[in-house]
C-alpha cells in the first residue's frame, strides 16, 4: 500500500504486566491482515516475543515494532506503525524509549486487575511528553467495567470519555462517536455520544459556534475531527476504549480509532529538537517535508548475533532511501544507507524509503548509537531531541569473568548489552580494577546478565560493589602547594594558590580562573586544572567523586626554566587538596525514592521496617484488592538487600520501585566509618 505522511499512525502500547498488551498486539495485526492467526504467549508463537528470554518467561522484556495497513471510510490509507513495550518496571527503559518515537500513547489497562503501578507512571510520562493518550481496557469479559470507568475518571480526570462501550457481557462493543447505535453493559449509548461531543467541541470556538447554532447536524467531519484531534494533543480528551483481545471483541473498532481519529505525524506535537549544546542551545522544529533535508532520531538499538548491529529511527523530516548519505550526530564522515528495512518482530522487510513520520530501520553501521540524530546536511551537526528522562539505574552489581581470558569479551559483551537498554550502564573503577553494571533491580540485572551468556557467551561471577557515595564541600577555603623539584639539571617547579566553595547540590564542578598579571602563565592553567579534576574523579577523604564545587586559582608562581606541565598538575591537586580538607568535607550518600506495594495487614510491618532504615516515609495510598503503596525517601545503603527482607516480611506478596531522588550527607558516624576505611588503601597505595 503507497501510503503518505498523513496516512501514517505511531502508537505505542504500554502498561503494567499481565496488561495483556502482547496479546492486544496480536490481535490487531490479525484484524489488520498482518498474520493469518494470532500467536499465543502461553506457546510462545507470538510476532513479538520471538526472544527465547522471552518465551521462556512468557513476559516481554524488549519494544517490538510492526506495521499494519488498513484503510477504513473517513481515513483513507492508513499506515499504523505499532510499538509493544514491557510492562514490568524492571524494563523501563525500552518503554520509555519508545515515547521518542509516537504521537500517541495507549495505556493498556486490565479490567480484572485496574488501575495499577504502570498505569499511573505512563499515563504522566505521556503527559509531560505531550503524547495523545489512549486508555485500552483488555480482558474485559468478566470484568467490572462500570467501576473502572469511574475509577479512571476519578483518578486520571474528567476529560477520560468511553468512545465505545461494552455489550452482550463484554462479547462485542457499542460505538459511541461514529455511530452511536445499540445497548451496552452499562450507561447508555446516547448519554456516552453526547458526553464525548460536548467535550470535543468546547475545544474550538468555531466548532463550538457552529454546534451551538445547528446542533450536531451542523458540524463537517473535518471540523469534528480537527477539534477531537487537537482535543488528543492538549489532553482535553483521554478516549476510553474497551477490547477483548482473546475474543477479539472491539479490537476492529480500535483500529478504527487509530486510522479516523488519532493525529497523523503532521498533526501531533512537534518534537522537541533543539539546535547547539547547554545554555546556547535553541529550540528548531523538524517539518514533516519529504523534500526538506533528512532529520532522523535512532530510539532503539538492537546488536542481534545474525544479522549484526540493527538501528531502529523515527523520521522527522526529509525521506531517507537507498544510498542516501547520512552523518551521524556531529560526524564528519557520513554513511551511505545500504539496505533499508521495515520490522515485524524478528523480521525485516526491505523497504526503498521511509518518508517524514515513519519508523524504520538500517544494520550494521556501528557508529550509530542509542539517540543518534541522523541527519544528511552538514549544517545540522548539533541538532537533537531533548532525551528522555530515564530513571536512574541504581542497582548495582560487581561483575568479573567466570573465566580467565575473557576480560576484552566482557567489556564489549556489557557495551552492547548497554546500547540496548539505556536504563542498563557499565562503568570500570580504575582505582579498585572493578567493573560494575547499574540497572533498576536486581532483576533487571539478573536476566542481563544471562542474556549476555546466552547470546555471547561470557559468564560472570558477581558480587555486591560499592554504594555510589560522594564527596562534597560545606564551606569556603584556600588552598596552596609549591612543587619543588630537582634531578640532576633538569628541574620542576610550580606553586598554586586557589580557594574553593561549595555549590548547589546537583551543580557539579567550576574551574574559575582569577590568575592577575600572569603569575601563572596560560599555558600552565589547564595543568593546574587537570590536577584538580584528578583529585574530582578519585575523591579526597574517602576515595569517591567529589562534586558540587567551585574551583578559584587566583595567584601562583613559576620559574621561567624550571616550570613544566607535570609541576602544575601536581601544584594543582595538592593544593586542592589543601584546600578541601579546611572546608569541611562532606560524604554523600544516594537518597532514593521508595515504592513499596504490600497487601494492607503489613502495612505496619513495612512501615516499621523503613523507620529503622533511616526513611521518611511521605504517605500511603490506597490501591484495589485491599493492596496498599507506600511511598518513602530512603539511602540506597539500607536497601541493596531489601527484596529478601520484603520477601520474607509478607510472604512472598510484596514489591517495590526504586527511582533516584538526590544526595544527602551521611551522618557523622557513616562518614567515620568510610573516612577510616580508605585510610588503609591510601596507605597501601
Amino acid at each position: 500500500m503507497a501510503y503518505t505522511t498523513e496516512g501514517i499512525r505511531n502508537t505505542s502500547l504500554v502498561g503494567h504486566s499481565a496488561a495483556g498488551k502482547t496479546t492486544l498486539f496480536e490481535a490487531l495485526l490479525h484484524a489488520g491482515g498482518v498474520i493469518g492467526t494470532p500467536g499465543s504467549v502461553e506457546r510462545g508463537t507470538t510476532v513479538s516475543d520471538y526472544d527465547p528470554m522471552e518465551k521462556e518467561r512468557k513476559q516481554s522484556l524488549n519494544t517490538v515494532v510492526a506495521s499494519i495497513d488498513t484503510s477504513f471510510p473517513g481515513s483513507g490509507d492508513c499506515h499504523i506503525n505499532l510499538i509493544d513495550t514491557p510492562g514490568a518496571a524492571d524494563f523501563r527503559g525500552p518503554t520509555l524509549s519508545a515515547l521518542a518515537a509516537v504521537e500517541t500513547c495507549a495505556i493498556v489497562v486490565n479490567a480484572h486487575n485496574g488501575i495499577e503501578y504502570t498505569t499511573h507512571r505512563m499515563m504522566l510520562r505521556a503527559k509531560a511528553r505531550g503524547l495523545a493518550r489512549v486508555l485500552v481496557v483488555n480482558k474485559i469479559d468478566g470484568g467490572n467495567c462500570r467501576a473502572l470507568v469511574e475509577q479512571l475518571r476519578e483518578t486520571f480526570g474528567p476529560e477520560c470519555l468511553p468512545i465505545n462501550l461494552p455489550a452482550q457481557d463484554g462479547k462485542s462493543v457499542v460505538d459511541c462517536f461514529f455511530k452511536p447505535e445499540g445497548v451496552a453493559d452499562f450507561s447508555t449509548v446516547a448519554e456516552a455520544h453526547q458526553r464525548i461531543i460536548d467535550q470535543v467541541v468546547e475545544i474550538n470556538e468555531t466548532v463550538m459556534g457552529h454546534y451551538l447554532d445547528q446542533g450536531e447536524e451542523g458540524l463537517s467531519g473535518t471540523e469534528l475531527h480537527d477539534a477531537f484531534e487537537q482535543c488528543l494533543r492538549e489532553g482535553h480528551l483521554v478516549p476510553i476504549c474497551f477490547v477483548s483481545a482473546r475474543t477479539g471483541a472491539g479490537v476492529k473498532e480500535l483500529l478504527q480509532l487509530a486510522a479516523r481519529l488519532l493525529p497523523n505525524p503532521r498533526e501531533g506535537n512537534p518534537p522537541p529538537f533543539v539546535k547547539g549544546v547547554g545554555a546556547a542551545a535553541t529550540p528548531i522544529e523538524a517539518v514533516a517535508d519529504p523534500k526538506r533535508h533528512v532529520v532522523a532520531d535512532v530510539f532503539k538499538i538492537v546488536n542481534d548475533p545474525f544479522v549484526g548491529k540493527l538501528s531502529v529511527f523515527r523520521v522527522y523530516q526529509g525521506t531517507v532511501k537507498k544510498d542516501t548519505q547520512l552523518f551521524v550526530d556531529d560526524g564528519k564522515k557520513p554513511f551511505k544507507v545500504g539496505h533499508l528495512f521495515k520490522l515485524r518482530g524478528k523480521d525485516h522487510i526491505e523497504i526503498d524509503q521511509a518518508i517524514p513520520g515513519d519508523i524504520a530501520a538500517i544494520a550494521k553501521i556501528e557508529e550509530i548509537h542509542f539517540d543518534a540524530v541522523l541527519h544528511d546536511s552538514h549544517d545540522e551537526d548539533q541538532i537533537h531531541l531533548q532525551p528522555l528522562d530515564f530513571p536512574q539505574p541504581m542497582f548495582g552489581l560487581a561483575v568479573e569473568p567466570a573465566h580467565k581470558g575473557q576480560e576484552q569479551k566482557l567489556a564489549v559483551s556489557l557495551h552492547k548489552l548497554a546500547e540496548e537498554d539505556p536504563c542498563f550502564r557499565y562503568e570500570h573503577n580504575k582505582e579498585l580494577n572493578e567493573s560494575v553494571v547499574r540497572g533498576l533491580s536486581d532483576l533487571h540485572l539478573k536476566l542481563m546478565l544471562e542474556r549476555m551468556k546466552e547470546r555471547y557467551g561470557v559468564e560472570v561471577k558477581s558480587r555486591p560493589p560499592r554504594i555510589a557515595y560522594r564527596e562534597t564541600i560545606s564551606a569556603r577555603a584556600e588552598g596552596h602547594h609549591r612543587h619543588k623539584k630537582q634531578t640532576g639539571g633538569a628541574g620542576q617547579f610550580g606553586e598554586v594558590f586557589l580557594r574553593v566553595e561549595p555549590l548547589q547540590r546537583g551543580a557539579g564542578f567550576e574551574f574559575v580562573d582569577e590568575v592577575k598579571g600572569g603569575t601563572i602563565p596560560n599555558q600552565f592553567l589547564p595543568a593546574v586544572e587537570k590536577g584538580v579534576r584528578q583529585v574530582l574523579d578519585h575523591g579526597a577523604v574517602a576515595g569517591y567523586q567529589l562534586q558540587d564545587v567551585r574551583v578559584i586559582v587566583y595567584d601562583g608562581k613559576y620559574h621561567p626554566v624550571d616550570s613544566k606541565e607535570v609541576a602544575f598538575v601536581s601544584a594543582g591537586k595538592k593544593a586542592f587538596l589543601d584546600a578541601i580538607t579546611k572546608a569541611r568535607p562532606q560524604i554523600l550518600e544516594p537518597i532514593v525514592n521508595l515504592e513499596v506495594f504490600v497487601p494492607d495487614s503489613h502495612m505496619g510491618d513495612v512501615t516499621g521496617g523503613l523507620a529503622s532504615k533511616r526513611a521518611r516515609i511521605n504517605g500511603t495510598d490506597s490501591l484495589n484488592g485491599g493492596e496498599l503503596v507506600v511511598k518513602a525517601q530512603v539511602p540506597l545503603a539500607e536497601v541493596t538487600d531489601y527484596q529478601t527482607e520484603l520477601k520474607a516480611m509478607t510472604g512472598g506478596k510484596g514489591r517495590y520501585a526504586i527511582e533516584f531522588s538526590h544526595y544527602d550527607p551521611v551522618p557523622a558516624q557513616v562518614q567515620k566509618q568510610l573516612t577510616e576505611a580508605y585510610k588503609p588503601r591510601v596507605e597501601e597505595d
